[in-house]
Order: C-alpha cells, then sequence, then structure tokens
C-alpha cells in the first residue's frame, strides 16, 4: 500500500540530486528462483539493491496476459523508488535485473520470468513532446513490428493498460502524467470498467 504520495509536479522538466522513478514489475513465466509471484518478490529486492529506497511498493495483482491469448496470467506489481541515477541508467539497471532473473528477449511480448518497465520519472518528459505523443498513438499492429531505439517517457502505453495503472494507483495515486496532464487515478478511471475488473489483488 501508499507509504507516502508523490508531489504531482515538482518544477523543471530536468532530472533533479534525487528523484522518483516509477517501474512496473510483471512475471508469466516461473524461473529456476520459482513461480512468478517468487519472481516478482525477488525483482523487487534486486530493484532496491541497483536504485535505491523504495518510496512505496504495491499489492501483488494477477492480470490477463497482454495481448489477449499471449501466454498466462501475470502477476504485477508497481514501485516508487527513490533514486540518483539518471534516467537511461536506471532503464540499464532494470534490464540487469531482468537478466539476473533469466530474462530473455526473442520475442516481443512472448512470456517471460520478468518484466521491468520504467514509467515515469519525475515529471521528466524524454525525449521530446512531439516524439513521445507519437509512439502514444502509435496503432496496436505497429506496436507489434516497432520498438523505439530511444528512452520514451513516461512508458507511451500506461494509460491504456490496467495493469500498469491499478497496482501504480496503489503507488503514486496523485503522480501526474506531464503530457496529458492527467494523475493516476483519473487516467485509472478512465479505462472501461472491463480491463479494471480483470487485474484481481492476490
Amino acid at each position: 500500500m501508499p507509504q507516502e504520495t508523490l508531489s504531482p509536479k515538482s518544477g523543471k522538466n530536468l532530472p533533479q540530486s534525487r528523484t522518483i522513478a516509477l517501474v512496473a514489475v510483471g512475471s508469466n513465466r516461473a524461473s529456476g528462483e520459482g513461480l512468478p509471484e517468487k519472481v516478482v518478490k525477488m525483482a523487487i529486492a534486486a530493484v532496491v539493491e541497483r536504485l535505491g529506497v523504495i518510496r512505496a511498493e504495491s499489492r501483488l495483482f494477477r492480470t490477463p496476459a497482454f495481448p489477449p491469448g499471449n501466454g498466462p496470467d501475470y502477476v504485477n506489481a508497481a514501485l516508487s523508488v527513490e533514486t540518483a541515477l539518471p534516467p537511461v541508467a536506471i532503464l540499464e539497471a532494470l534490464h540487469m535485473v531482468e537478466a539476473q532473473m533469466g530474462r530473455t528477449r526473442v520475442k516481443r511480448w512472448d512470456a517471460r520470468t520478468l518484466d521491468l518497465d520504467l514509467i515515469g520519472v519525475g515529471d521528466i518528459l524524454l525525449p521530446d513532446a512531439a516524439t513521445q505523443a507519437r509512439w502514444r498513438a502509435l496503432p496496436l499492429e505497429d506496436q507489434l513490428q516497432t520498438v523505439p531505439d530511444e528512452l520514451i517517457l513516461p512508458h507511451p502505453r500506461l494509460q491504456e493498460r490496467a495493469f500498469v495503472l491499478v497496482p501504480l494507483a496503489d503507488v503514486a495515486p496523485d503522480w501526474v502524467h506531464p503530457a496529458l496532464d492527467k494523475t493516476v487515478v483519473e487516467m485509472l478511471d478512465q479505462l472501461p470498467a472491463a480491463l479494471k475488473r480483470e487485474v484481481k489483488a492476490l
């Protein structure tokens, strides 16, 4: 559950000495460490070691795989982490944790032992407003084929995904999307009720 709320907007669109990173965690394939629920818990501990101090940790949730029918259900969670690392270094650290937990990148949206997505870092918008908007509007068929070659922040799909927003509402309900100017709670409220019902607390 939330330990504290985040300031919706904290000044200039630049990284500060320490800032808050929002991270989505998911697993739908067992690893040598155990079943997805255990993988998620171990990943959270590994993120702490590499990034900094966890300010809040969500409950665990079970959600259908995305796209629908694309493998077993996921175990999902979200974290807010206080860190001194810049966004690119945060992403590199998350990829190291994924590799540590046995993640391999073969097919987009395939079943995976661990998925760590950097959702947002403070009110930083990367690489710029126009590029972020273009990726946000990308049709689903293009999402299947195209992967950005640079870090896009906030994550361009977060406003569409209940399996991200429901856990995120546990840890950062008042965080404001710097391009959409909506809080996590507002984005979640705009999703269809059927999508939200698919996300079930464990």
